[in-house]
Parts: structure tokens; sequence; C-alpha cells
């Protein structure tokens, strides 16, 4: 049986709230433990939880306390919780500020439910799922040179052969048992040299690692999507 994955959603809009728990509740693996009208009301109820989410599907737009910021705060406080953004606006401005905050995937309000489903088991499995349209933003904001991080600042040959080789396919978005098979190692040598490299590029989790491996070249988004 798959694991249990326990999901929150933050949304102000009821129907929208509801009808996206209905959803996610017809999976086995799914469990709806929390829902929130707004970033303030989110954060009380983690601060009561006696069972935290693992993940949260976060609106950006909400009164009182909007996506961003409660992204920001959560992160800071419960650093393993992944966040999906889920939003109206399917911008590059709030793609960039929330991949920035530390989303880890990004859908919009009208994607169909099977996408929906899939991007909580991919994030619960891989730990980020980022489709094309943001792939593209995370290549276009590392062209800018106003970008905080150049290759100048790192120095590649820190990294392993092999580890570079985890690195490209973590960035292929392919699962831990999926490299182990295509490297001929085992998940076990897969998971240390992926925690090798959040240690050495500093990245906070794995979609980190794939902002870190567009800005320092590493791989392109024709490489990640071939």
């Amino acid at each position: 049986m798959n694991k249990i994955i326990k999901i929150a959603i933050a949304d102000d809009e009821i129907l929208f709230r509801q009808g996206i728990s209905f959803i996610l509740n017809k999976e086995v693996n799914f469990d709806i433990v929390m829902q929130a009208a707004d970033g303030e009301d989110l954060l009380t109820q983690l601060e009561n939880a006696e069972v935290l989410p693992e993940i949260i599907l976060m609106d950006l737009k909400m009164p009182n306390l909007n996506g961003v910021e409660t992204t920001k705060l959560i992160k800071k406080q419960y650093q393993d919780i992944k966040i999906i953004a889920i939003t109206s606006y399917y911008s590059k401005p709030f793609i960039s500020n929330m991949i920035a905050t530390g989303a880890v995937a990004y859908l919009a309000k009208n994607t169909p439910p099977k996408e929906v489903v899939s991007t909580v088991n991919a994030v619960a499995d891989k730990g980020f799922c980022y489709n094309d349209n943001v792939m593209q933003v995370i290549q276009e904001n590392m062209l800018n040179p106003d970008a905080k991080t150049t290759r100048s600042y790192f120095d590649l040959d820190y990294l392993t052969k092999r580890e570079s080789e985890v690195l490209k396919l973590i960035c292929n978005q392919k699962t831990t048992n999926e490299i182990a098979e295509e490297l001929f190692i085992s998940p076990r040598t897969v998971e240390g040299h992926r925690n090798n490299l959040l240690l050495k590029t500093e990245s906070k989790n794995v979609a980190g690692l794939v902002v870190f491996a567009f800005q320092h070249k590493i791989v392109s988004l024709e490489e990640t999507f071939n």
C-alpha cells in the first residue's frame, strides 16, 4: 500500500477549497488533515496541530496574510513541509516569487484534477514538480544579470562526477529509485549523493538544487525535457 500523504489546503474561496478537498480525498493515499481560509488561519492551525501536513496546497492571493508571506513563515518554522502554490494568476512574476520563497510546485486553478493528483504524488516522491513553464521561468531568471548567484561563486570541480550525474537526473525529475537504476547504484547511495549536493550547494531542498543547476549551467532547459 502506498504511504499516506498528509495534506493541508489554504484558500479563501470556500467552494474551491472544498472542491479540491473532495477530489483529493478520493485518492486512497491522500489524507486532508487541515483546511484554512487564509494564512493566519493556517499558521494558527499548524501551531496547534497534533499531526502536521507534509504538503500544503497554498493559494497565493488570500486576505489577512497572503500565500507568499505565509510560505516564507512556514519555511522558517516548518522546513520539512512542502508548499505547492496554487493561483489564478499563472504569470512569470508569481512563479519567480514563489520559487524564490520556497515553493516546490506551481499549479493554476484551472489545472485538471488528474494533474493536481499527479503533482501531489510527484512532490511527495521527488521533493518537487516543475512543469515546462516553470522550468522556462527558472532558466530565464538565471540568464538575468541581476541574478544573485553566478557561476564564478562556485567551483564546479567541488562536485564529484557521480554527484553531477545525480544532479542532472534530479533535474530530469527522476525518483530516487529511477536514479539508482539508471546509475546502477543503490537508492541509499543516491540519497547520500543528494544529501552531499544539498550541503555543498547550500540548497535548502531538491527544488533549490534545480535552481542551482540552472544558475551554474550544469543543465539546460532542452536537457531537462528531452
